[in-house]
């Protein structure tokens, strides 16, 4: 073969992909780097930490005219078979909430198999906008992203400006149901198969009064975020960075879990790329904890402001709680691949003196698994409910355990998804700074700029 042969051999050849991700930017980076690139062709995704989204397709109507079977989601264990058998020559990885450890585990099973391996980073993939946007990441799951972007919803309604909220993505379900999912009313959760996970996000907002926006072609969803409102909020996931291009950055910190900040992925992206860092849970950490989170971020990013808050807990029904024996329901997430073991549900119930009963010798089918895949898991139940069976196992759960009250501390009604044989007393938080950058202060930042276009 001459070199000119050889040459004209491998622009003809597609680099064939492999997608490692978990029902979220897996998608995005399709999307937006290879769905229309005829240079590349994606022959699988592979899906990790959702239990029950691989066995199915990234269907043709997302997947565009290159793609009229749609894309096969496989699970992860699967990825060495896939690129021996599809001679895959590229492995892209594409979702967040990975320590080090499990970042340089997946790099070594990539490369082990031959094909090289790649992470698309932010400037390929974060969507412009001509509306102001201020995003809100964080360092590792449960830190208190959203408690933070309500706040910042509830500042930007002061000065008589329309916010709306743009999710990370959930994309649990059906897929094509899920293109462009725009809530503005109690209703319209019902216009979608909506899992407990995307309840979580979305209910809060509808308190709040202000429309949220999610999907899966994000394209789609930045467009109409422009159209419904003045100013977008990017409500993180996990520890992801955004979707949208920011003009204000904010990351959030939890000093709880000191360390997090240096050693997970990308959760130090986002703390590199940002301006203001939140740490939040100050009281409950104590001084040292704080400290040492502040010196772990400055040390990354000497150029952050830094806020330190508190979130307040409060109990809706507190008698339910006092002095019972009661068992906590915790955000999902937060407590599962967020690596902490309980959360505001468990801080509630202990600082109004309830017993909380062991939920683990309780357990069945879905839930009993997720104590065997999360061992770090305290006495809580994840408020897992992806799928019909996983629900059926969190109500089975509940109901088994000897308690008098459920303390559901997931924004999520699943009181109104599952039957509780016990009363429910439902726990919520809210932000509070204690020093630093404050809400307003973040959105008189923002708008000063890039101010609100006029219509």
């Amino acid at each position: 073969m001459t070199y000119t042969v050889w040459c004209r051999s491998l622009l003809a050849h597609k680099r064939r992909v492999v997608i490692m991700g978990a029902g979220g930017r897996d998608f995005h980076v399709f999307n937006t780097i290879f769905r229309d690139n005829p240079s590349y062709e994606v022959v699988a995704f592979t899906a990790a930490q959702i239990p029950g989204i691989e066995w199915r397709r990234y269907p043709p109507s997302l997947a565009g005219h290159r793609y009229p079977d749609g894309i096969p989601i496989y699970p992860e264990r699967l990825l060495p078979e896939i690129v021996r058998d599809q001679a895959v020559d590229e492995v892209v990885l594409a979702y967040s909430d990975l320590t080090y450890e499990e970042l340089g585990h997946l790099m070594s099973m990539a490369l082990s198999t031959g094909a090289s391996f790649r992470i698309i980073g932010p400037r390929e993939t974060m969507i412009p906008s001509y509306k102001p946007v201020i995003a809100v990441t964080a360092v590792k799951t449960g830190a208190g992203k959203s408690s933070l972007s309500r706040a910042l919803v509830r500042e930007i309604k002061l000065r008589q400006l329309a916010p709306v909220v743009v999710r990370h993505p959930m994309a649990y379900g059906d897929l094509e149901a899920r293109k462009l999912i725009v809530v503005m009313a109690p209703e319209d959760l019902t216009k979608y198969p909506l899992t407990i996970e995307e309840r979580e996000e979305f209910e809060p907002y509808l308190d709040l009064e202000t429309p949220l926006l999610a999907g899966v072609d994000y394209g789609l969803v930045v467009r109409e975020a422009e159209r419904l409102g003045d100013v977008i909020i990017w409500d993180g996931g996990n520890n992801d960075w955004p979707f949208i291009r920011p003009d204000l950055w904010v990351v959030v910190a939890d000093a709880l879990r000191p360390g997090m900040e240096n050693s997970t992925f990308p959760g130090e992206v986002n703390v590199r790329m940002a301006e203001i860092a939140v740490i939040t849970k100050a009281s409950e950490a104590g001084e040292e904890n704080v400290k040492r989170v502040r010196e772990n971020l400055l040390k990354i990013n000497p150029q952050l402001e830094i806020a330190v808050a508190d979130l307040e807990v409060s109990v809706d029904r507190p008698e339910l709680v006092e002095g019972k024996r009661v068992v906590v329901v915790e955000d999902s997430p937060t407590v599962t691949h967020g690596g902490a073991p309980y959360a505001a549900g468990y801080v509630a119930a202990k600082k109004l003196g309830a017993e909380v009963v062991d939920p683990r010798p309780y357990a069945v089918g879905a839930i009993k698994e997720m104590y065997q895949q999360y061992p770090h898991m305290g006495p809580v139940v994840p408020s897992t409910g992806y799928t019909r069976e996983q629900l059926q196992s969190l109500e089975e759960t509940l109901n088994r355990v000897p308690a008098d009250t459920v303390i559901v501390a997931s924004p999520a009604r699943i009181e109104e998804m599952i039957n509780i044989n016990k009363p429910v007393a439902r726990v919520s938080y809210e932000i509070k700074v204690l020093e630093g950058p404050t809400p307003r202060d973040m959105v008189d930042r923002l708008l000063e700029r890039h101010p609100v276009p006029e219509v």
